[in-house]
């Protein structure tokens, strides 16, 4: 999944460059020089978790390791708001909601023993981003962007193999081009997220059976990776 979406933005960028050669009448040519510039946004996005299995046997002499070895695709929406800055740069905060999951693997080193649970997800998050654009050239406009993405999930269970915590904060890199058409403007954009924070709760007062606590204690550190594809329209 994160393979096609990097694909598909990569035959965009190839196709915006080769419209752009013929010099034509520019759609909405003062847009961005609005103060504040507003829109919804949808998109899909895959999650991941990176572990720091720590490798150590429990007291049956298992030796447990976490994985997410395949990405799951989820829905984004949300709302924007740009604020111009100057002719080049802009602040960004979108209100979003992401829904989807991830299945996190165990393995057992020594039988190959392989246990599977699915986390589901859904964030609400707020997250601000500085907008580089470069200049304009006919109805195409390309920029990278970086931000912070504080987030939430709503959806953390209790009583299963891992727990999550609810808040973290991600870091945000991107890059995206926007699209002048004749009554709107269109603006498909890859990112990459980062979490900064580990998500793992090790604190599991929560379960019921205690022979579970071994997939816990199996694993350091989780923290939360996701890409999104998103499509502004403003």
């Amino acid at each position: 999944m994160k393979h096609r979406f990097i694909f598909l933005y990569c035959l965009l960028c190839f196709s915006v460059s080769l419209l752009a050669q013929t010099e034509k009448v520019q759609n909405r040519p003062y847009i961005d020089q609005r103060k504040w510039h507003y829109g919804f946004m949808i998109g899909f996005h895959s999650q991941d978790l990176h572990f720091q299995n720590n490798g150590v046997a429990n007291s049956d002499g298992q030796t447990w390791f976490a994985d997410v070895p395949q990405y799951d695709p989820g829905l984004s929406v949300g709302v924007v708001g740009e604020r111009y800055l100057t002719p080049y740069l802009s602040l960004r905060t979108i209100p979003s909601m992401h829904f989807g999951s991830k299945n996190v693997t165990f393995i057992e080193s020594g039988s190959g023993e392989t246990t599977i649970q699915q986390i589901k997800s859904t964030y609400i998050s707020m997250p601000f981003d500085l907008k580089y654009s470069s200049i304009r050239v006919n109805n195409h406009r390309p920029y990278v962007m970086v931000g912070v993405n504080p987030m939430y999930d709503l959806s953390i269970k209790k009583n299963d193999l891992l727990k999550l915590k609810p808040a973290d904060c991600y870091l945000e890199v991107g890059v995206g081009c926007d699209f002048y058409l004749p009554f709107f403007k269109l603006i498909p954009e890859l990112k990459f997220c980062f979490g900064l924070a580990n998500v793992l709760d090790k604190d599991r007062t929560d379960l019921n059976d205690k022979t579970l606590l071994k997939y816990t204690n199996a694993v350091d550190n989780a923290k939360s990776r996701m890409i999104v594809l998103s499509f502004y329209f403003e």
